[in-house]
């Protein structure tokens, strides 16, 4: 056996996933339930500490282990969650992890919690993600329709506007006539001189 094949330095680099994005999305969303049910735990057995030193006034910690991880999630949960997970767009995963950070800071809960919370989270993006395609949809429906009314409207009329030929009278056309302005039935309130 040579020294090469125990490094594997003359493979040409694979590729970094073989998965879907659905997939990376779902592990990712889960990896990160996993570290946050692990957080919760420790920062409750650091509450539990807290209260019993402060009720019998000595740190017995060093002497306490802990299990790495005592609760998890049931299967039927974890494959809800995982259902749940596949409704996400990939690029909704970085803000939806986000968005459980936040919950999880606000509320601080314990490791059975932490589970609720992320369904909750999950509902929402879902939600959001669900209005925002029906958003689109209507879009493009009101875009659709507008090209169709805008080529109705953008053909030639007969009748011109013509600025300066019109039955309308006008405050400009007076004074460049030079004439007094009759009696007006504008919206304008009418200012006279005074003499």
């Amino acid at each position: 056996m040579s020294l090469a094949s125990w490094f594997r330095w003359n493979e040409p680099p694979s590729r970094i996933s073989q998965r879907s994005p659905t997939e990376m999305v779902v592990e990712t969303l889960m990896m990160e339930l996993s570290w946050q049910i692990k957080q919760a735990e420790k920062q409750q057995r650091e509450r539990e500490n807290e209260y019993r030193k402060i009720k019998t006034g000595v740190d017995y910690g060093w002497l306490v282990s802990y299990p790495k991880q005592s609760y998890d999630i049931s299967p039927g949960e974890r494959l809800q969650l995982e259902d749940m997970c596949t409704k996400i767009h990939p690029s909704y995963c970085g803000p939806v992890i986000l968005r459980f950070r936040q919950v999880v800071a606000e509320y601080e809960p314990e490791a059975q919690e932490v589970s609720r919370l992320f369904r909750s989270v999950l509902q929402e993006a879902a939600e959001k993600i669900k209005e925002e395609e029906e958003a689109k949809k209507l879009a493009r429906q009101w875009n659709t329709k507008n090209r169709t009314s805008l080529s109705l409207t953008t053909f030639k009329s007969r009748s011109r506007i013509s600025p300066f030929i019109s039955d309308i009278k006008t405050i400009s056309e007076d004074v460049e006539r030079g004439t007094q302005p009759n009696r007006r039935v504008w919206s304008m309130p009418e200012f006279r001189n005074t003499k």
